[in-house]
């Protein structure tokens, strides 16, 4: 099996502003290129044996492969839920040169 071209990231949290700290701690640390905010969205979801409704705003993250354990601990680190929803999608075609943007974007600065 080929290695996805790059990955989407998707994660969600309770506020517009703790969307936007995740946002911009991924990207300055270079393991996302880029990231979306979408929300506020309407969850529904079953924790701890009830079913709750809760407002969320999800962030995606554009990023590589390589780049995704290092993207996951950080989001991991830095998300204030118990269990913060992180998953990957492979991008398994795209333009060229974007997929180029985003590699080079998320390469680690020793390897500029």
């Amino acid at each position: 099996m080929t290695e996805p071209a790059g990955l989407t990231v998707l994660t969600t949290t309770d506020s517009e502003e703790k969307a936007r700290v995740l946002a911009r701690g991924a990207v300055d640390a270079r393991l996302a290129a880029c990231a979306q905010i979408s929300g506020p969205v309407t969850s529904v979801y079953r924790w701890e044996g009830a079913v709750e409704t809760g407002e969320e705003w999800q962030v995606l993250f554009k990023t590589t492969p390589h780049r995704y354990d290092e993207l996951e601990a950080h989001l991991v680190a830095a998300h204030d839920y118990e269990t913060p929803e992180i998953i990957a999608t492979p991008v398994v075609r795209g333009s060229a040169r974007y997929l180029a943007w985003v590699s080079a974007e998320t390469a680690p600065t020793a390897a500029l």
